[in-house]
């Protein structure tokens, strides 16, 4: 995989004329070079449905008159540029009206991705009709054809559906349509069939050609879905509905899968579709800098103009980000991530029984890793598969039951010295009646008071002594062997019609009602939906609660720094070069509009301390790709250094 794509999209409608008519080898090759681009996306077929090359399985776009396609390949090519080939697969809106029978249909016999002529739009093609078969011959068409590098398939996933023809599979086979579980089944059976049809057709004409099939999101704790793709593409476009949060979560789990994957962002102020909506340069610069600092390589989309020129102010921006990226690409290659920590998400836990589509992160998720970023801790994210004994600390989110299964790993975790981190509901058993793992604690109910407060016994920086509320949902359990670290306090009553208190809540009656946070043998259990709290309201009380936790049971953690709490710090190990990567990271999204965080300012760091604990000699720290020597300390295994000055992004190199 190249490290600087650009994902050029060209959903264009057949009602506009003269489609490519400003189309330039010389300025298509100029704006690619202008933009530091080595690999670009180029379209077969868009959304509208429609061919940019002529073509016996799809129709030609009526305003082209010539090979759209095949001129971008070869320009392209000939100034060493990859080009992978985009093909519309769940939208063609042109075979959407001609067959409006093959369109996915939801329970209520309603289309989806539009809402009548209020919200006009594509409408969702099944895969369990006839038009697999047409696009199958397109992407062969394609791949026989042309000289593409890579196959890229679009606005695919696991549906569930319930148009005529998927009524009449599930009936045939004996299924009840209302059985959600058979509708799933069916889906996921719909897909998978989809996914190695299209391999087949590749492999019969160019054996091994990359191929992706995108859904917006990689779903944690589907290695089998994963494993349908060549590699990963992290679509994550932060200011376009994804936030900032989702595309570290996403990396840190992309990266233990054993695949190459890439951060997706994109050029716009929004999202996909924005003509004329320009991001800072800066948020680009940043965006880059967090794909290469997870170990990704980088895609920025774009949008053709109908015409075919290519915009030379997006070509700027990107070159403004791709520039930096190209000088850094030598530290950034064969990488592989130090943690001391494992997040355990709660989309993979869940994943084979729960499916919650509509939720890019998950809040618990969400929240846990927010901290962990704001507390400069190395982690992981993980599945039920991953290899528990790598690390020394395994967060369990809010919600996480034991099966039997996790049980065992869990206890052989124990076992080996390791330690867990456990908030609300965590820890018991599939049932939810009693703990499956031993956290110090008995569970007695849900705290039937909410909110309610937690009273912790050792003082936080920003708060002495006080109880501060818990908004989630909270766990009433008994001490068994466990160390009270922090008591429950409840509220005098419940906020109801009859007994009710001042504007939101009613506050503490100042009683001791139970332990709310306890360490064991294990670890520490914090009788709340911790995470999910954090994600909803951010409160700093709490997160220092948490970070207090990890910190207790992390008194060798291998990384310690005064980076402040916006910052982003990463460890990456670089095996054949024998040396680590440590990466830094500082910008300030703020919301602009309704819900669009932006970067603008770049406020530069000046000497940030840094101090890793490797347990190896280190013989040699400098600023990368600066080349600049940085004078640093040993203290037996632990090497320490200050960074002069951080603006968006520095390396630390440290060779063995």
């Amino acid at each position: 995989m190249r490290f600087r794509q650009v994902h050029l999209d060209f959903h264009t409608s057949e009602a506009i004329p003269h489609i490519g008519r400003q189309f330039s080898k010389q300025q298509f090759q100029e704006m690619l070079q202008r933009g530091r681009v080595d690999s670009i996306t180029v379209f077969s077929k868009c959304h509208h449905g429609w061919a940019y090359h002529p073509s016996e399985a799809n129709e030609i776009h009526p305003g082209l008159d010539f090979d759209l396609l095949g001129a971008m390949i070869e320009a392209a090519h000939e100034i060493n540029v990859k080009t992978p080939v985009y093909l519309s697969a769940g939208l063609d809106e042109k075979l959407a009206r001609r067959h409006p029978e093959w369109l996915i249909r939801d329970i209520n016999d309603n289309t989806n991705w539009v809402d009548g002529f209020m919200k006009p739009g594509y409408h969702q093609l099944c895969f369990n009709t006839p038009y697999l078969d047409i696009l199958v011959r397109q992407v062969e068409e394609v791949v026989r054809t042309y000289d593409a590098d890579g196959i890229f398939l679009d606005i695919v996933g696991v549906r569930q559906c319930y148009c005529h023809s998927c009524l009449r599979t599930l009936r045939s086979e004996g299924q009840d349509p209302r059985d959600k579980d058979a509708v799933l089944a069916l889906g996921e059976r719909i897909y998978a069939s989809y996914t190695a049809r299209i391999r087949e057709a590749i492999d019969s004409i160019k054996p091994g050609l990359p191929v992706f099939h995108n859904g917006g999101h990689i779903r944690r704790g589907r290695r089998d879905l994963a494993g349908m793709n060549s590699h990963l593409e992290l679509e994550s476009l932060p200011t376009g509905g994804w936030g900032y949060d989702h595309f570290p979560l996403s990396a840190r789990y992309a990266q233990g899968l054993g695949m190459d994957y890439l951060g997706m962002t994109g050029k716009f102020h929004t999202t996909w579709g924005e003509f004329g909506g320009y991001k800072h340069p800066n948020a680009l610069r940043y965006e880059t800098a967090l794909s290469i600092a997870n170990g990704a390589r980088c895609s920025i989309g774009d949008q053709l103009h109908p015409e075919g020129f290519m915009d030379p102010a997006t070509y700027e921006l990107i070159g403004a980000a791709y520039r930096e990226v190209e000088s850094k690409e030598a530290w950034c290659t064969g990488t592989a991530s130090v943690a001391d920590v494992a997040l355990l998400s709660y989309e993979a836990a869940a994943s084979q029984k729960e499916e919650k589509r509509g939720d890019r992160t998950g809040t618990s998720d969400a929240g846990a890793v927010r901290m962990l970023l704001e507390g400069k801790l190395l982690f992981d994210v993980i599945d039920l598969e991953h290899d528990f004994t790598r690390y020394k600390v395994v967060i369990l989110p809010d919600q996480i039951t034991i099966p039997p299964a996790l049980q065992t790993k869990l206890n052989d975790f124990f076992a080996q010295g390791g330690k867990v981190l456990a908030t609300g509901r965590s820890g018991l058993n599939e049932t939810g009646d009693s703990f499956a793992i031993d956290l110090g604690v008995e569970w007695e109910q849900v705290n039937p008071y909410r909110p309610d407060y937690f009273r912790p016994h050792f003082e936080l920086n920003s708060l002495h002594n006080a109880a501060f509320v818990f908004y989630s949902e909270g766990q009433q359990v008994r001490l068994t062997t466990g160390t009270v670290l922090g008591h429950r306090e409840n509220p005098y009553f419940n906020r109801d019609v009859f007994t009710f208190c001042s504007h939101q809540h009613t506050p503490s009656a100042l009683q001791d009602n139970g332990p709310g946070m306890v360490e064991s043998a294990n670890g520490i259990y914090f009788a709340w939906n911790v995470f999910a709290d954090y994600a909803d309201k951010g409160s700093l009380a709490l997160k220092e609660c948490v970070l207090y936790a990890l910190n207790r049971l992390l008194p060798d953690k291998t990384l310690r720094t005064d980076l402040p709490a916006q910052g982003i710090v990463t460890l990456m190990e670089q095996p054949a070069k024998q040396r680590y990567v440590n990466h830094l990271l500082y910008a300030t999204p703020v919301k602009r509009g309704s819900g669009v965080e932006v970067i603008e300012d770049l406020i530069p760091l000046y000497d940030i301390s840094v101090s890793l604990k490797l347990g190896k000699p280190i013989r040699r720290v400098y600023l990368a790709p600066q080349m600049e020597e940085l004078p640093f300390e040993t203290d037996g295994d632990t090497v320490s250094y200050t960074v002069p000055r951080l603006e968006c992004h520095q390396m630390v190199v440290l060779e063995g």
